[in-house]
């Protein structure tokens, strides 16, 4: 069992904040900063042809342009099912007919406690994008199989979009649709 922790916040930001856990003994060696996240939602959009909707999403962090699938975080109070339709919406344009639940996972729990939650939506009407200001989200549909491919070979690198995509074909192949 853990020893006792003594917490202190050091930052509290719009999305985020940082906390540092320190054992009540004073033990500096085992002191982490945690960072603490509201959760949020990655959407795999299918397409009624069977494609999946990719964004190309530019993220400041990294400084570069990622292939990932539509995600984003809750607001306070908010259902996931509500987030991942809503984030769905603004960030590609289409509405889903149907939203359910594949999996959930902590992103990075080594020193942050974001627990992502993932759904399937299909069924979509384009409805027009609804970015916030400075996104620059640019939608795509791509093939499973090809999606699959920019995994392997390394053109899809964020990790809650190679999760998604391998749990979706994963549930795919085991309960076809």
């Amino acid at each position: 069992m853990p020893d006792a922790m003594q917490s202190e916040m050091v930052y509290e930001g719009r999305r985020i904040s940082v906390e540092v856990l320190s054992p009540a003994t004073g033990d500096d060696a085992t002191r982490r900063e945690v960072v603490r996240h509201p959760g949020a939602v990655a959407i795999v959009p299918v397409t009624d042809a069977g494609a999946i909707v990719l964004i190309r999403n530019h993220r400041v962090a990294v400084d570069r342009t990622l292939w990932e699938l539509p995600a984003g975080t809750l607001e306070p109070g908010e259902p996931p099912e509500v987030a991942a339709t809503r984030e769905l919406e603004e960030e590609t344009g289409y509405r889903p007919t149907r939203v359910r639940r594949l999996a959930g996972f902590y992103a990075s729990p080594g020193f942050l406690d974001e627990r992502i939650t993932l759904f399937v939506a299909d069924g979509l009407v384009h409805v027009g994008q609804r970015l916030e200001p400075g996104e620059r989200i640019e939608p795509v549909s791509v093939s499973l199989a090809e999606t699959l491919a920019m995994i392997d070979d390394g053109r899809i690198e964020d990790g809650k979009t190679i999760a998604g995509i391998l749990l979706f074909d994963r549930a795919r192949r085991v309960t076809p649709p």
